[in-house]
């Protein structure tokens, strides 16, 4: 794959799957969406159908990988490190770019993000939409449950390349996207589940700089753990899977 094939397709991909995460939680969040309050089922299996729509149309580019701890886990296994930095550039502006696009998709949702004068409810906060928020905030146990996410993530993934058939088959993705929404379900409580460093900060930027009425914070004191976790996470997968495999 050339370095230009691998950047076009890490940003389409990670577009379409941000463009699905980011367009569900803004389903589930914002006031006057016809999704509103659909609950936590809802946004997991939005999220694993964002990975299954994203990687399968970035895959003939790049392999589809979307996201930078499992870049780094395969790069930590193969000991091939020279295109990860296209791999997390690519992944780094799809992020921001499917970010934009759900807030173009929401766009009348997030300008009535006001306090109507015969309405007691008060503005929606929105950083939510774009990027996870810990429901305790403890950084030592909110960077524990990202690594320990990302390794539930990375490893499987890893694994499945032993799996005789499920690659010429084409149901990898497929096996992954179900195994996204499993670790939503199971292991989001805590953070909401980043698990991907470009997902995270890519929508974080954007949300800085969209003109969103009410938005409030952007929380960038709380923005290094859903980067550094799950980057912890995808070096220890890789290292786990050397080891036993």
């Amino acid at each position: 794959m050339s370095n230009a094939d691998i950047f076009v397709g890490e940003i389409i991909g990670t577009a379409i799957l941000v463009l699905f995460g980011a367009g569900v939680c803004a389903a589930v969040t914002l006031r006057h969406s016809k999704a509103r309050a659909s609950g936590w089922v809802v946004i997991a299996f939005g999220w694993g159908f964002g990975v299954l729509a994203g990687a399968y149309t970035a895959a003939p580019l790049s392999g589809g990988q979307l996201n930078p701890a499992v870049t780094i886990g395969i790069a930590v296994d193969t000991g091939t490190w020279d295109k990860v930095w296209v791999y997390l550039l690519g992944q780094t502006v799809g992020a921001m770019l499917g970010a934009v696009l759900a807030y173009l998709v929401y766009l009348a949702q997030f300008q009535a993000n006001v306090r109507k004068e015969d309405s007691a409810e008060e503005p929606t906060p929105t950083l939510g939409v774009f990027s996870t928020i810990p429901e305790i905030r403890n950084p030592v146990a909110n960077l524990i449950t990202e690594i320990i996410a990302t390794i539930a993530l990375v490893l499987p993934i890893l694994a499945f390349g032993l799996t005789e058939g499920l690659g010429e088959s084409g149901t990898t993705v497929l096996i992954v996207s179900l195994l996204v929404v499993g670790i939503g379900l199971s292991l989001g409580g805590p953070t909401g589940y980043a698990i991907n460093p470009a997902r995270d900060l890519g929508p974080r930027i954007v949300h800085a700089f969209l003109p969103i009425p009410n938005k409030g914070t952007s929380d960038w004191g709380y923005a290094w753990v859903p980067v550094v976790g799950p980057l912890i996470g995808g070096v220890l997968a890789g290292l786990i899977y050397n080891a036993a495999f």
